[in-house]
């Protein structure tokens, strides 16, 4: 255990068994509950060279979390134990060793709530404040501190935060402090109650200060950098009856950053979503605009930690394995972006809808730069130290980042045997996305077959049959998976992917799969053995690495 840590699980007993004993002396009625959940992943290598799977000093790696919740009345209290010993391939090392990261106490009364400890928050959409906690990534940026809201009326909340981030096992220099105000004009005036017309609106406030450092330009001269960054954020949700719209716009003060190469520009984005719905058709709209919002409590950070925002990548996110290669990562210092998807039912009884009906999924994004132009003809464009570019709001830049088109169509044919059919074609821009100089846009077209045929009421077979298609990159694949359900306890299932397009005949690999899982109401093992391509992985924009391996997994999860 991590020793900066050791008081905490002595506060925590006291939090978790004193504080409780305390409310049920004052009322023998108050009831209380203990939750918890526990999921551990270990892997075990096999050293591979020629896919990149090189040798492993441990040979076995493992990650594991412990959450455990007390709820008694209006109060509640938790904490997370995490283990890293070592963190899984692909996780910052950063991670390593064990401790309890996260807790918190929080108390409810009457108008007011109060939470001290470790804090997962959102302001509007994100652009200014968010922090969350994703085990995928290997990522938790909590605020350390306190968090007070209230509600003065129905209809109005208030929220108030200070603290600091975690970061890894200690926390980050940056003090974070913020306000946001969320107006429900439906709930605080009555006669609107019941209207179809729904109006909310909103403002956020947010500032971090860190104390100053010794930064220089090219010219070696000292920067005088600002101690307080001050963000703001306004939005506005409504809608009437199937339609709806959401806006939100935030900006930031000059914020230089190792990020943006220590520039003095203020940062501003823009998110729009415009939808409307009704039975048997939806149709979402998207439109975003980001320059200069990378915003951490730490200047001189680059990784994914202590971002104090969140920034979503407006695509769609991709389940299938080979529709996965090429995820898209947002760039929060230039981005323009837009993405529309619609949904269609046909109806059944129909020529095309069958006996069941047949739904139909369009979806488009494209992301490109924004326009930089240089500030004067002395000064070039981002160049440290000065007020970096100008940038005209609307107009959208020439490079190209990303461009995705998705087709699925699903259909049940009886009611054994269902199929789901994906086209997608993909422009990637690896030389922005994933900063590799010099490597060519990566054209791509996939196709993925996903058949599930259902033999009893508990067993399935499912067949998911997948190509990939391009000339950049390492070439074509193919990917097969069979899987066997006998609901609700085994799973098994068998894959296998083939690179066979790659240019170089002895880098035309095979990445079998094989997994057996075991679910008890809320207890599952997972056991799974073969190899895994390096790659990215991404969660709504955020991205990690992950290296190439080869070697048995297992997970087990359970809750209470």
């Amino acid at each position: 255990m991590k020793t900066r840590f050791l008081t905490i699980p002595f506060l925590l007993a006291g939090v978790l068994f004193l504080a409780p004993a305390l409310l049920f002396a004052q009322s023998n009625s108050l009831g209380s509950q203990v939750n918890g959940n526990f999921q551990m992943d270990a892997q075990y290598y096999k050293v591979d060279s020629a896919i990149g799977a090189f040798p492993v000093p441990e040979k076995m790696m493992m990650n594991s979390w412990t959450n455990i919740t007390y709820t008694a009345g209006s109060f509640n209290a938790g904490l997370r134990y995490e283990t890293y010993l070592n963190p899984v391939n692909g996780y910052d090392p950063r991670y390593k060793g064990a401790g309890i990261p996260y807790w918190y106490v929080d108390y409810k009364t009457g108008q007011f709530q109060v939470t001290a400890g470790h804090i997962y928050e959102q302001f509007g959409s994100g652009m200014i404040f968010r922090t969350y906690e994703e085990h995928n990534l290997g990522y938790d940026n909590s605020l350390n501190g306190i968090r007070l809201k209230f509600n003065p009326v129905k209809g109005i909340e208030l929220k108030g935060i200070y603290g600091t981030q975690r970061y890894f096992w200690d926390k980050g220099p940056g003090i974070v402090r913020g306000g946001d105000a969320d107006v429900n004009l439906n709930d605080l005036v009555p006669s609107l109650e019941n209207s179809k017309f729904r109006f909310q609106f909103g403002g956020s406030f947010v500032s971090k200060y860190q104390a100053n450092e010794e930064i220089y330009n090219a010219d070696q001269e000292k920067l005088i950098l600002p101690l307080n960054v001050a963000s703001g954020a306004g939005r506005i949700n409504m809608s009437y009856g199937n339609f709806g719209l959401n806006a939100e716009y935030a900006q930031k003060i000059n914020d230089p950053n190792a990020m943006n190469n220590f520039i003095y520009k203020k940062g501003e984005s823009l998110l729009l979503t415009a939808s409307y719905s009704q039975k048997g058709f939806g149709i979402i709209v998207q439109a975003k605009r980001l320059d200069n919002m990378n915003y951490k409590s730490k200047r001189t950070e680059t990784g994914n930690v202590l971002d104090m925002n969140y920034l979503p990548a407006i695509t769609k996110q991709q389940t299938y394995t080979l529709a996965a290669f090429y995820p898209y990562a947002t760039q929060p210092n230039n981005e323009m972006g837009l993405e529309a998807q619609l949904n269609y039912k046909i109806k059944k009884n129909t020529i095309l809808g069958g006996q069941y009906g047949t739904d139909v999924a369009v979806n488009f994004s494209a992301i490109n730069s924004i326009v930089k132009n240089q500030v004067d003809d002395s000064t070039a464009i981002g160049e440290s130290g000065t007020l970096g570019y100008t940038s005209p709001f609307f107009k959208v830049g020439d490079v190209k980042y990303f461009r995705d088109f998705n087709i699925e169509i699903g259909h049940k044919f009886s009611h054994n045997f269902k199929l789901l059919l994906t086209y997608m074609y993909e422009d990637y821009n690896i030389e922005v996305i994933e900063g590799h100089p010099g490597e060519p846009v990566i054209h791509a077209d996939i196709i993925v077959a996903d058949m599930t045929y259902k033999i009893t009421p508990t067993k399935a077979l499912r067949l998911e049959a997948q190509t990939l298609m391009t000339k950049e990159d390492d070439g074509d694949w193919l990917l097969g998976l069979l899987e066997y359900t006998v609901a609700p306890k085994w799973f098994v299932s068998v894959a296998d992917g083939w690179n066979y397009g790659n240019d170089d005949a002895d880098r035309r690999f095979h990445y079998p799969l094989v997994a057996v899982a075991y679910n008890n109401e809320a207890n599952r093992i997972q056991v799974s053995y073969g190899k895994q391509r390096e790659g990215i992985v991404c969660v709504g924009g955020v991205c990690r690495n992950v290296p190439a391996s080869n070697g048995f997994t297992l997970t087990v999860t359970t809750s209470f």
